[in-house]
């Protein structure tokens, strides 16, 4: 029997369907044949987990689902049509993220239409911005979701695994889906090299075994739960100059993004030089009071880098093409700070 979310998704897809068949029926009528030949450097064809998407010519309406990929678009000078509304890290509830508002002011135009996601994609909200394509990928669509949303218009799925693609394979995919290939490129070589620049000021965190705790229960301590290098918070570590623990390393061998470990056995963490994690200073003043924490040397030196929960800051510590630049010189001070703490 199948699942109400399975119905309303594939009644949504036959609602999706009679919409595009209509509007496709006129556009065909409305089209010279001369129209039909394929336009330079197309048709450009994209693998991803989720299938290949082929593109005939350069999209016009660019819309995105899931929270990071707009950035993609608009740090390449582009306005998407819709894109889904920030919810985590939204300081001011407007549903976007302050360096996604700053780059909207900049580029000027329409604004973008806001898909509300709390309960999954907004197909028919998608469809009514009557976008030529959609980029995905940075996300955690299913097979379905996918299947839906190519009713919609051809889509750039995620290269590997949901939520797994690195800043540099989101900027990669997406401005692929967008013909913009050459200025994806360009875009990551100014990233890294702003991230360069930034990480050469503090030679203190050259090599430093950096670690990122999830989100602390404060009511239970009795394990400690982690990301693993596959997270992309753990991976832009190496970014920035830093090292992956062999204990986080050797966790990360099941390609899982997080772990976890029980509070007594967390004297594997010895080699932990810097720890980061979601918090205040009471989150700080916790662990170094849990006895059994307490034991691990970036918590016994005060090595910590405690990220606002829910704030821009601890948003942009998950690395993304537009939060990057707005983050980084604060956040690799706070980390050269805790560098300064590590014996």
């Amino acid at each position: 029997m199948r699942s109400p979310r399975s119905l309303a998704v594939t009644a949504t897809a036959l609602a999706v369907s009679a919409v595009l068949g209509l509007s496709a029926c006129s556009s065909t009528a409305d089209t010279a044949s001369d129209d039909t030949a394929t336009a330079e450097g197309y048709p450009i064809t994209i693998e991803h987990a989720l299938g290949t998407t082929t593109l005939t010519e350069k999209p016009e309406r660019v819309a995105t689902v899931q929270w990071e990929n707009q950035e993609v678009p608009l740090a390449l000078g582009v306005v998407p049509v819709g894109m889904a509304a920030a919810n985590f890290g939204d300081d001011d509830g407007d549903g976007i993220l302050p360096w996604v508002a700053e780059k909207l002011d900049e580029l000027g135009g329409e604004a973008p239409v806001l898909f509300d996601e709390t309960d999954g994609i907004d197909f028919e909200a998608v469809a009514d911005t009557n976008p030529d394509v959609i980029l995905a990928a940075y996300s955690g669509l299913t097979q379905e979701d996918y299947d839906t949303l190519s009713e919609i218009a051809p889509v750039v799925g995620y290269p590997d695994a949901p939520w797994a693609t690195s800043w540099r394979d989101s900027i990669k995919f997406n401005s692929m889906g967008m013909g913009m290939a050459e200025e994806g490129e360009q875009l990551v070589a100014d990233i890294e090299q702003e991230v360069s620049d930034s990480v050469a000021e503090y030679p203190q965190l050259e090599g430093k075994a950096t670690m990122f705790l999830t989100h602390i229960d404060p009511t239970d301590l009795s394990e400690v739960n982690f990301y693993t290098g596959f997270d992309t918070r753990g991976a832009f570590f190496e970014d920035l100059g830093l090292a992956t623990p062999q204990s986080v390393a050797d966790a990360s061998e099941d390609n899982s993004f997080s772990g976890t470990v029980s509070a007594e056995q967390v004297d594997v963490f010895s080699d932990v030089d810097i720890l980061v994690t979601y918090g205040d200073d009471e989150t700080i003043a916790l662990l170094q009071g849990d006895p059994l924490l307490s034991q691990v040397p970036a918590i016994k030196n005060g090595a910590i880098v405690a990220l606002p929960d829910s704030s821009p800051l601890g948003t942009a510590a998950n690395p993304t093409p537009l939060a990057i630049s707005w983050v980084l010189d604060e956040y690799v001070a706070l980390l050269a700070a805790a560098a300064d703490k590590a014996l």
